[in-house]
């Protein structure tokens, strides 16, 4: 299928053009030939009227000059042949030229004045015939029949001629339209490259609408899109500020709840119903958490974000080699320089704190991230050289929608969260064995 529009277009008026042409050939041949035909017909009638001056009759017997004005008429070997016939269609005189020719002609004599035909001799070679019929000769009354004669042969060769020249100009304008109607395709299609070069600063977030300087068709289109991007930016925004708002009316109750189970923690006797307690506030914490969470890191519509991989490690890397400096952690880098990511900051700061604070977790001493860009493919890795998962295991940890409630050991919530995000930028994660030893998660996310 032929995704360019200016390929398209083109090919439509190639074949518009071709046809076109292949329709015009055979009109201006059949007109080059009528020309050529009547252009032959006039020398003959102008030969005939040689032939009728140059005639005299004695005693009622014709007679005809040694030497005729025409000289084609005098040479033997030309192709202008002179002939008169009498009354009855006897030969009373031929020219020089036609001395040696075999033409058998015989004219009608039927009354009309002149006569424009064809004829063939023996050997099948055809001629064109003007007859005119002489009822006055020199003053005097004399019924005879003057025709001159071409043959087509010539006629033929111009027309050859004119079709292979037809051909090579029709040819030579026909690659001179082509190449004119991709210019010009191409300079009417330049506002669709300025609507893409600002579709592409409106993805890469240097832009936050299109300009109204476009075609007038194209405005109805633009307007669209301005109003979809204004309608997902207030979207968002509302939404952002509605999940604040919950997650502000939520801190407050679960606040008062905790510090009541604390209180109740104090008697003994309720020990047993206060860790319940504390165990479902802890519970209710965490999936609204998440849930936020999951609310926030989707990808925008029509805006594509990058974000640089090297500040975020060492942000995140800073944070858990606190947490875990008992561990003494070594966070190994294998990516490039300048090497980002296309995921929004805030998605791959939550991404990359999940599974990183689960390598540094269970990592022995060894943590490993690796990045690199595989064609239009980007690819995270990240590897322990902890105990690993599982194989029994990677299927259900992986799936979408498993989540803390299921008792999973070693992967939570932030799991979940991970494939969530990597879910919503159309990506992949698979997990496998590390080189280290221990697990390996591995990203790829399209750019």
């Amino acid at each position: 299928m032929i995704r360019s529009l200016r390929l398209r277009l083109m090919i439509g008026a190639a074949i518009l053009a071709v046809l076109f042409m292949a329709a015009l050939l055979p009109a201006l041949q059949r007109a080059f030939s009528i020309a050529l035909e009547n252009a032959i017909q006039q020398r003959l009638a102008s030969d005939v009227a040689t032939l009728v001056s140059a005639a005299r009759i004695d005693g009622n017997v014709l007679s005809m000059p040694d030497h005729l004005p025409v000289e084609d008429f005098n040479l033997p070997e030309s192709k202008l042949l002179g002939y008169i016939y009498d009354q009855s269609g006897k030969l009373v005189w031929r020219s020089t030229s036609a001395q040696d020719e075999s033409v058998e002609y015989s004219p009608k004599y039927d009354g009309m004045i002149d006569i424009f035909t064809r004829i063939s001799d023996r050997s099948g070679q055809e001629f064109f015939v003007y007859d005119v019929e002489i009822d006055l000769l020199g003053g005097k009354r004399a019924a005879y029949s003057i025709v001159t004669m071409q043959p087509e042969s010539e006629f033929r060769q111009l027309v050859n001629g004119f079709r292979e020249q037809l051909y090579v100009w029709l040819g030579g304008a026909l690659l001179l339209l082509m190449a004119m109607l991709w210019l010009g395709l191409g300079w009417g299609l330049r506002s669709m490259r300025g609507l893409r070069s600002e579709l592409d600063q409106i993805e890469a977030g240097d832009r936050e609408r299109l300009s109204d300087e476009h075609p007038d068709e194209m405005l109805r289109l633009t307007d669209s899109v301005n109003r979809l991007l204004e309608s997902e930016r207030a979207q968002r925004e509302r939404y952002r500020n509605s999940l604040g708002d919950l997650a502000h009316s939520l801190k407050t109750p679960l606040a008062v709840l905790q510090g009541v189970s604390e209180t109740l923690a104090n008697e003994p006797k309720n020990r047993e119903q206060v860790q319940v307690l504390q165990t479902q506030i802890e519970r209710m914490s965490q999936q609204i958490g998440y849930q936020l969470q999951r609310a926030t890191m989707r990808k925008s519509g029509l805006i594509r974000h990058r974000a640089a991989l090297d500040p975020l490690l060492d942000t995140i890397g800073g944070a858990l080699d606190k947490v875990y400096r008992d561990k003494r952690v070594k966070l190994e880098r294998d990516i490039p320089p300048g090497f980002s990511l296309p995921l929004e900051k805030g998605a791959l700061l939550e991404m990359l704190g999940n599974l990183l604070e689960n390598a540094y977790r269970l990592c022995l001493t060894t943590v490993k991230v690796s990045a690199r860009k595989d064609g239009r493919m980007f690819e995270l890795i990240i590897e322990d050289d902890g105990p690993g998962v599982p194989a029994s295991q990677r299927e259900r940890i992986l799936k979408r929608g498993e989540r803390l409630d299921t008792q999973h050991p070693g992967q939570g919530i932030g799991t979940a969260v991970v494939k969530d995000i990597i879910d919503s930028y159309d990506g992949e994660l698979a997990l496998e064995d590390s080189a280290l030893g221990g697990a390996c998660f591995r990203i790829r996310l399209p750019g």
